[in-house]
This record gives structure tokens, sequence and C-alpha cells, in this order.
């Protein structure tokens, strides 16, 4: 399994959870360079599934060019609620968090998932997606890359310990039972 996390936002310096913000996509030689790197992966269109945000599906337009991904809704990035949209640096200052308290944290505001909540949404699409044969290339979001990670360190939590850059690939090996083994995280595509 091949996740990507989308291309930069067109708009720096913002968080953007359920923010509908388009991507930066990188000039045709990145693009070019980033689709060889896929192929050599064994990334492939007829398995592509992506989350509806407008960062993704023009991530996965760039890369697959004509293809036509799925699109899963539980695959959008943690709903960051009143912070959501807003500048990084009006965000508070939480001081020092442990990871668990972390995750548990809930953003103020409607629709505020903490991580642990978007986690529980998205990896029931992380299985339902592994079940599929072959090699599934996802395209989705940092959140939804670091819950799939922790999910294979045994805690969704554990995740929280990643960066994920922008149009980096992280991959994922599953196995008959359903266990993962991470191969490699944040791979660079541009």
């Amino acid at each position: 399994m091949l996740l990507i996390r989308h291309a930069p936002l067109a708009v720096s310096g913002v968080l953007a959870g359920r923010s509908d913000l388009p991507a930066r996509l990188p000039d045709t030689a990145e693009i070019e360079a980033a689709r060889r790197v896929l192929a050599q992966l064994g990334a492939d269109a007829a398995q592509l599934v992506s989350s509806p945000a407008k960062r993704c599906l023009a991530t996965a337009e760039a890369l697959f060019p004509g293809a036509e991904p799925a699109t899963d809704p539980r695959l959008w990035e943690q709903d960051f609620g009143a912070w959501d949209g807003r500048p990084v640096v009006e965000m508070p200052d939480l001081g020092p968090l442990n990871r668990a308290t972390l995750a548990a944290r809930r953003p103020p505001g409607i629709g505020g998932e903490s991580f642990l909540d978007a986690a529980a949404r998205i990896l029931p699409a992380v299985d339902d997606i592994a079940a599929t044969a072959g090699t599934v290339t996802i395209i989705a979001h940092a959140g939804t890359i670091r819950a799939a990670l922790g999910q294979a360190l045994g805690a969704p939590k554990a995740g929280l310990a990643f960066e994920v850059a922008p149009l980096s690939v992280t991959c994922l090996r599953v196995f008959a039972d359903g266990s993962r083994a991470i191969v490699f995280v944040n791979r660079g595509l541009a």
C-alpha cells in the first residue's frame, strides 16, 4: 500500500483540515520525476483511492493523468473545528503535551476532532482499501498517513511521531492477517 500526501497547499501558513484548499502543484519536470518514482514502486492508476479534498484530487490528476480515483470521505484530514483554515501563528500555545494527551486533545468548535477521533474514522477506510488485491495507492493528508502508521505500530497515537512532507510517499506492506510492516516513510516525490 502506497500512501501519498497531497502537494503543498496553494495558501501557506494556515491550518487546513477540512478547509477545502487547492494544492500548489510542482512544475512539469518534477511531476514527471514523481511519476517515474511511482511507476518503480508499482503504483497503478487502476488501484487509486483519494480523499475528496481538492488538494488530493488535483495531486491525483497530476500524478495519474486521466485516472478517475475512487474517493472515500473517511480519508479526509482531521477536523480542526474553530481552528480550521486559520493562520498557524494564531493557534494557541498548548504547552508541552505528551503524545497520548495530544492525540486525545479535541480542538474547540463544531466538528472538532481529536487525532484519535480522526483515526477512528480513517482506519476502517484504510482497512477496507488494504483488502484490495495488488498495490493500492491512497492520496490523502498527513493525518491520514499518521493514523495508518500508528496502526502499523499498534497504537494510533504513535503516528504522531512522524512528520509527513507534502508530495511524499509512505509504503506499508499488508499481510494476509491484516498486520502491517512499515517499508519506508516520507520518500520525496518532487
